[in-house]
């Protein structure tokens, strides 16, 4: 199993260095996301509201659980594909939570975007099979 997800070994260094930076940072602020939903501190349950949600603290929490169970399964190289699929589901939702209520569109509505474009970035810069998977024809 760790030869389908395994780095090519002749790929240059920089590309590698660049998708574990990419998948660094999105685990980075996958858990600061998620740990500030398991407390959940004020302006959690506030921008739940403001996002149509009732102020739940139990809601932020389930929130926080799912964002953090994503995050694992993302850094760990066996299960990051699994976790991306996750992730995408998760951003999905974040997406259409925006649309929904009218989110300025390149700071909010297209967040999740940028968080999945970087998640998937780094994890087609690190492992071969994610680029077989997701070629690019030029």
């Amino acid at each position: 199993m760790s030869a389908v997800i395994d780095s090519n070994p002749a790929q240059p260094r920089w590309q590698t260095i660049t998708g574990l930076v990419l998948s660094g940072l999105i685990v980075a602020f996958l858990v600061f996301d998620g740990a500030i939903k398991l407390v959940p501190i004020a302006p959690v349950t506030e921008t739940l509201t403001a996002l149509g949600y009732a102020a739940n603290p139990m809601l932020a929490r389930s929130l926080g659980i799912i964002t953090l169970a994503c995050a694992l399964l993302y850094a760990i190289p066996r299960t990051s594909v699994l976790g991306a699929i996750l992730l995408t589901g998760l951003l999905g939702g974040a997406i259409a939570t925006h649309l929904r209520v009218g989110s300025p569109v390149f700071s909010h509505l297209l967040f999740g975007v940028y968080l999945g474009l970087m998640a998937w970035g780094g994890l087609y810069l690190r492992y071969a099979t994610v680029r077989r998977m997701i070629p690019f024809k030029l």
